[in-house]
């Protein structure tokens, strides 16, 4: 036999029938006459309820966490309009509306119901004006702004799924938050007419409460009219009192939710932490209310204890911030020696290899040491920018590190890990140079420049304006060292050159030379083909500075020849002028010497092709015998800036460079092509075979 159902009612599954219910009883309020102890209660009711609603919105985090808010706001508005008919009704015609609502009236009232009714207004216009009005507002523009940043939002969640940060489960949940974030500031927008509403509903509803309370009181019930004023005006202001307040709680929760920003923290924390970010304030607003204390005519007692309270909220607050900064440190400290135990992330450091750094010794360090005066990180960042204006080549930025291993004042410069250069400094010494290499007369430590190898001299601080006077050269050390370091640059700047740089300085063009740009690369040569031409440049000590004219001629001379070298060479041509101009006197004249016949008809007829480029087939004898001829040549030839240049045709040069490179690599080798018509060239020498 099928068992009946039995029909059990649970408060928790039947939550919906529950709510129901109560909307409708609102509704009959409004029509049922309440006893006074049923008024009472419902009357303490909405007090609760207020008080609860202001504390919610004081501990969420999100606004979405009380969404239900704009409904709530309605159903609460409707409850005291209903309360306040019920509680007119008992006014007007029993002059009784329960314990409360005479308890209100004879606490605020008194002995002047003037004084009740002022203070009555007072609290109706400081909710309708200020609170409810600024509330509305913010939900308001809020709403317009949150609407009209969705599309980008929903682009961002889109973004997410497509990078895989999110699944497509939380894509949906972000969608579906989005948009009821968009319905709850709209709604809310909506729900704050109904509280001005309450409010204008309020004041008529209390001016109808004393005026037909006081018809009533003297038609009906034989009093007079001081005394009817003073029974309904009590109780008018008790009313409104009891109806106002939990009005004002709401409206106040109702600012404080659209008014607060999701960064996940309460109100009361947010509040508390940002109050007392800045222990500074605090302790000029206690020196502030100091100054008050003592001013002539103020309570002197009064902001005198406010000045303490203040100064000892800010000794509190610099004190956690003390301890806050310490244990960042520690944890910081805590955080380095736990990586640096982990094994793979050691590894990846001992792998890593710098573009270029700086390794000092001990001694040295103060001379980067910015806290003792030390400037050797701001001159290194003006080596960058020297080099990059003066060799167009962008220095990643130099590293430099303590090693213990060195010598107490040793410096090495490393490239890609690799020790290219190093010196010795005297800190607190200066290094005496004499231009004329005669010898110094000074008493100091012997030494040798480190940039030039020239005889130099450690001389101290109390011998400087005696060098000077002699007309010596005199620098300190840190300038030692970054004149050391700018001519390492500039003679290893073509290694320091890879393809990401090469890249960087294209970009970097790209929005003014887009044209160009888009015809060389990629269609006719790779970022990796012009980075081996700028090389060549570099190589040789001719400046890239001029990127639009390099990259114009690549675009024309690339669709005939894909030869590097060749490609290089028409380069050179097109930046004659910037490669002989650092090499002109006064009188717009190069001083060049030339190559013999036949050494030229020598070097011409033996070349010889290769991966790295041409170079001259010459046996070892006849190399040493030109080799000793340059020698021989360019020691007699007074050139302009001390730069030796030889001047050989267009055909051979690349070969010859190559061929001389390794014993005279400061020597300019030139071709007919490369010098401007313009340019006086006068001859100094012959080299002949020695």
């Amino acid at each position: 036999m099928e068992e009946k159902k039995k029909f059990s009612f649970s408060a928790k599954n039947n939550l919906d029938l529950i709510v129901a219910f109560v909307v409708i009883l609102i509704v009959m309020m409004i029509i049922i006459p309440l006893p006074t102890w049923m008024l009472d209660i419902l009357l303490a009711f909405n007090i609760a309820v207020s008080l609860v609603i202001l504390l919610i919105t004081m501990f969420t985090t999100n606004v979405l966490q009380f969404s239900v808010f704009p409904s709530i706001l309605l159903i609460t508005t409707l409850f005291r309009l209903a309360l306040n008919i019920s509680s007119t009704r008992l006014i007007l015609s029993e002059g009784d509306a329960g314990e409360i609502i005479k308890a209100f009236g004879d606490f605020v009232v008194g002995d002047s119901y003037v004084v009740g009714i002022i203070i009555f207004l007072i609290i109706v216009i400081i909710q309708f004006m200020v609170i409810t009005n600024g509330a509305g507002r913010v939900s308001e523009v809020t709403a317009r702004f949150t609407l009209d940043a969705m599309p980008g939002k929903q682009m961002s969640i889109d973004a997410d799924l497509n990078s895989g940060l999110i699944d497509e489960a939380g894509a949906k949940k972000r969608r579906e938050e989005l948009q009821m974030e968009a319905d709850f500031y709209g709604s809310m927008d909506g729900a704050s007419k109904f509280v001005k509403g309450d409010a204008v509903a309020g004041l008529i509803i209390t001016a109808i409460n004393i005026i037909a309370g006081i018809v009533i009181g003297m038609t009906m019930q034989g009093l007079s009219v001081g005394e009817a004023a003073e029974l309904f005006t009590k109780l008018t202001v008790g009313d409104g009192l009891v109806s106002q307040i939990p009005a004002l709680l709401i409206s106040t929760a109702s600012g404080i939710l659209v008014t607060r920003s999701d960064n996940k923290s309460n109100f009361g924390d947010t509040i508390v932490k940002q109050m007392t970010t800045f222990p500074k304030v605090i302790a000029i607003a206690s020196f502030v209310l100091l100054v008050f204390a003592i001013i002539p005519g103020l309570p002197t007692l009064v902001f005198l204890v406010m000045s303490a309270i203040t100064g000892y909220i800010a000794y509190i607050l610099y004190k956690e911030e003390e301890s806050e900064k310490q244990r960042v440190i520690e944890e910081k400290e805590m955080e380095i020696i736990e990586t640096e135990q982990k094994e793979p992330e050691n590894v990846m450091n001992l792998v890593k290899v710098e573009p270029m750094e700086i390794e000092i010794g001990y001694g040295l360090i103060p001379l980067a040491d910015e806290t003792t005066g030390g400037d050797l990180l701001q001159r290194i960042a003006s080596v960058r920018r020297q080099c990059a204006i003066e060799m167009g080549v962008v220095v990643q930025p130099i590293r430099i590190r303590d090693n213990l291993q060195l010598k107490n004042n040793e410096y090495v410069v490393k490239i890609r890990g690799t020790v290219i250069e190093k010196g010795e400094l005297m800190p607190g010494m200066f290094l005496c140079m004499d231009p004329t290499s005669n010898e110094i007369n000074l008493p100091g430590i012997k030494t040798v420049e480190p940039t030039f190898g020239l005889p130099a001299l450690w001389i101290n601080k109390d011998s400087r304006e005696e060098a000077e006077i002699q007309g010596l050269t005199v620098v300190d050390p840190t300038t030692v060292m970054v004149t050391h370091l700018t001519e390492t640059i500039k003679a290893h700047s073509y290694e320091l050159l890879g393809r990401q740089e090469v890249k960087e300085l294209i970009d970097s063009l790209k929005d003014q030379y887009s044209a160009v740009i888009d015809e060389l690369i990629p269609d006719l040569m790779t970022i990796g083909e012009v980075q081996k031409v700028l090389r060549n440049l570099l190589m040789e000590k001719v400046p890239i500075k001029d990127m639009v004219t390099i990259l114009e001629t690549l675009a024309d001379q690339s669709r005939t020849s894909k030869d590097i070298e060749l490609l290089t060479e028409y380069v050179r041509i097109s930046l004659g002028r910037t490669i002989t101009m650092p090499l002109l006197d006064e009188n717009n004249a190069l001083v060049v010497v030339t190559l013999d016949g036949e050494i030229e008809e020598l070097i011409g007829n033996n070349l010889q092709k290769s991966i790295q480029g041409t170079f001259p087939a010459l046996d070892p004898q006849t190399t040493q015998s030109v080799l000793n001829g340059i020698r021989n040549t360019v020691e007699r030839v007074y050139f302009n800036n001390n730069i030796p240049v030889i001047l050989v045709s267009p055909k051979i040069r690349p070969a010859f460079r190559r061929l001389v490179e390794m014993v005279f690599p400061n020597l300019m080798v030139l071709s007919l092509n490369e010098i401007p018509n313009n340019v006086e060239i006068r001859t100094g020498g012959v080299v002949e075979l020695a």
